[in-house]
């Protein structure tokens, strides 16, 4: 029995909403957190385990790679192609959705380190959001954070940026061996 084939379907227009939405939301909380907390002095929310906290990240995720911004900037421009790249080849909203999340957490995150100070292309991201101290982190960080849940999830069930699940897809050489 041969599979039929589904009209292709477009959804960028899905991702680059999220993308927008993801990178607006993430600017008006830098905005806003920027505005009305002080460095050094914590608000708590749910005590020690939620708070406020503005610091600037010259690194990446716990800021590893800090006064490495300009190898972060490069990566960041990367992964965005990347994504740009394969955006118009993606049929499966769940995909689309991943692709915005991890598009406007990128684009959120870039934006500061190409816009903010201390120079061009070595900004430091504004991080505010206190994990019980494990780790300071944005709006930017989790969408970024929810794309790789959601992609690790996709895998796991198989279904690809297609739209095809793991029945549509041509067998691989090990699958073949393996039968």
């Amino acid at each position: 029995m041969t599979a039929t084939r589904q009209p292709r379907r477009h959804t960028w227009p899905l991702l680059a909403v999220i993308a927008a939405a993801a990178f607006v939301a993430d600017q008006v909380s830098k905005a806003w957190a920027l505005r009305d907390l002080t460095p050094g002095m914590p608000r708590p929310l749910l005590g020690s385990v939620f708070q406020l906290n503005l610091i600037h990240n010259s690194g990446a995720a716990f800021s590893i790679g800090s006064g490495q911004t300009w190898l972060l900037t490069l990566v960041a421009v990367g992964i965005g192609g990347a994504v740009l790249w394969h955006a118009r080849r993606i049929v499966s909203v769940a995909w689309a959705v991943a692709g915005g999340l991890v598009m406007g957490g990128l684009l959120g995150n870039l934006y500061d380190r190409l816009f903010r100070p201390p120079s061009f292309g070595q900004g430091h991201v504004v991080d505010f959001l206190d994990y019980n101290g494990w780790f300071i982190g944005n709006v930017a960080d989790i969408a970024i954070v929810a794309a790789a849940i959601l992609v690790g999830l996709l895998a796991i069930l198989g279904v690809t940026y297609d739209g095809s699940g793991p029945a549509d897809r041509p067998a691989t050489r090990e699958e073949v061996h393996d039968a």
